[in-house]
């Protein structure tokens, strides 16, 4: 049984779309019970409001901490219509009822992505609020409850629809939703005040993300999909502007968020294409022209329907050139208007905006699902133990440790076991994802020769390349290889047991070595 509306609770911190769910109600004939700016905000704007304070007989107190936190507010929310011993205590306490909540909470998440402190945290913890919220969603059968300023139309249209009321479906969706908000709200305070304390692992670990899409399929289109977003406010693809293009996919999103993250380690204009997830080319270089065209040199059949990030804004030159071949996705900072209209054309190519880079040293979680739980670790934020060792006879040269440096990044995104050879501040071949470092090497290798061949180039790239290894070589093979290749340097963490023997190999071939002490698996 649905009971019309008769008496409405209103307290919101966002005000948007309120003074016309106000009028609206109003001209329902509800009577509207309200607090603090939102019933100033009402009657600003005409509407007729009880202040909570005259409606209970007990004044607000503690600078508005306690306001709602009463009987007569509760007991109008919770009490169960038709129940006799409910209703005797309704009358023996002066309770009325509560059909209509309308609450949003004070803006904690928006507090703390603002960086404010911890005072100005903690006081916009809303309590009153997810009480009130729990208490209507919990008494749904008669009470309709919204904490979503997106709802307020259909409100409107199903009170007109049901004689004042609302229907018991809607409502059922209406509590289950309010559930969700609290419990999102109630994970962000728990996973403040735990990285105020540092606690890497606390006892219980709740994520909550808020929709921001419905994908059409998942990794397979069997399979059901959508993106959530969190109250992180860390610039990337979950929360960047899409200007133009198809939507995007499952994979397109798991993997453009590997490209920004990858192009973001970099302090000069840099590209990096990614395809399944591992760059196919990355370079950095004086203009992003110049570090589009070096990265796509890399390997231009697999760019081919690939992933292009951006660490700048895109300007028209590298636009006309991205236009030039079949391309997924496009991320930057930024877009100018001449790149957006070279763009344009092509349609079907996802053209998003982030606005900033992430920080590649900024701490957080990642997680990663199992059968009956998930996994927790630290994002990858550092690149080696302090200064490198050089390890070998001879040390690298200027050109050779500032191209040293490069693919040691680059190798830190590159799905384990992973092989880089990188040559001018760029890659010249990638090896990913080989259950055995060699493979990882002479992939590369065998990568880097197509790519030569291709281009009508006589001389081997990978000749005067350096390597880097995202974990050590177990046995000297790997690094064998490499210098086969014509590798003249390498980087990798060290660590192995035979060690010394990878390291006599290098100084047999007179190959410069230096260890990073800290390995980077991504698997």
């Amino acid at each position: 049984m649905s009971y019309p509306i008769r008496r409405a609770l209103i307290s919101v911190s966002d005000k948007a779309g309120l003074l016309p769910l106000g009028q609206a109600l109003s001209r329902l004939g509800v009577e509207i019970l309200s607090t603090g700016g939102s019933a100033a905000h009402l009657r600003a704007g005409g509407v007729a409001v009880t202040e909570v304070s005259d409606f209970t007989g007990f004044p607000e107190i503690m600078d508005g901490r306690v306001k709602t936190l009463q009987p007569k507010i509760h007991g109008g929310l919770l009490a169960i219509r038709g129940n006799a011993e409910h209703e005797r205590a309704m009358a023996a306490h002066e309770i009325l009822p509560i059909d209509l909540l309308v609450v949003n909470l004070y803006p904690f998440e928006a507090t703390v992505a603002a960086g404010a402190d911890a005072a100005a945290c903690i006081e916009n913890i809303d309590i009153g609020g997810p009480a009130l919220i729990r208490a209507a969603a919990k008494n749904h059968a008669f009470v309709t409850v919204i904490v979503d300023a997106a709802d307020y139309p259909r409100l409107v249209e199903e009170m007109a629809a049901h004689d004042g009321a609302t229907s018991l479906a809607w409502r059922q969706a209406l509590a289950a939703k309010a559930f969700r908000r609290t419990a999102a709200y109630d994970a962000a305070i728990g996973q403040w005040f735990a990285a105020q304390q540092g606690e890497a692992s606390p006892e219980r670990v709740v994520i909550a993300g808020a929709l921001r899409q419905s994908l059409r399929y998942g990794e397979n289109p069997h399979q059901t999909a959508a993106l959530y977003v969190t109250s992180d406010a860390r610039p990337g693809v979950a929360s960047a502007q899409q200007i133009q293009g198809k939507e995007l996919s499952y994979n397109n999103l798991g993997d453009t968020d590997a490209a920004f993250e990858l192009v973001a380690e970099f302090d000069q204009p840099a590209v990096a294409i990614i395809k399944h997830a591992n760059p196919c080319g990355v370079a950095e270089a004086a203009t992003v022209e110049d570090a589009y065209r070096k990265a796509l040199a890399c390997d231009p059949v697999s760019a081919f329907g690939g992933i292009v990030a951006i660490n700048r804004s895109l300007d028209a030159a590298t636009a006309r050139m991205l236009a030039e071949i079949f391309l997924e996705v496009i991320i930057a900072p930024a877009v100018d208007d001449e790149a957006r209209a070279i763009l344009a054309p092509r349609k079907n190519v996802r053209v998003l905006m982030t606005g900033a880079l992430p920080d590649p040293v900024q701490a957080g979680m990642t997680f990663r699902s199992l059968a009956g739980g998930f996994l927790t670790q630290g994002r990858d934020t550092a690149l080696m133990a302090g200064a490198w060792d050089v390890v070998t006879k001879r040390p690298p040269t200027n050109a050779e440790a500032a191209d040293l440096a490069f693919a040691w990044r680059v190798a830190k995104h590159v799905k384990s076991n992973a092989i880089v050879f990188a040559r001018g501040g760029g890659t010249v071949g990638v090896g990913a994802g080989q259950m055995s470092r060699v493979d990882s090497a002479r992939i590369a290798a065998w990568k880097a020769e197509d790519a030569r061949t291709a281009a009508g180039e006589t001389e081997s790239r990978t000749k005067g390349a350096v390597v880097a290894s995202d974990a050590f070589f177990p046995f000297p093979d790997g690094l064998i290889a490499c210098a086969e290749a014509g590798a003249t340097a390498v980087i990798q963490p060290g660590g192995s047991v035979r060690d010394a023997d990878v390291i006599a190999a290098a100084d047999a071939r007179g190959l410069a070595m230096v260890f990073t002490r800290m390995r980077h698996f991504r698997h």
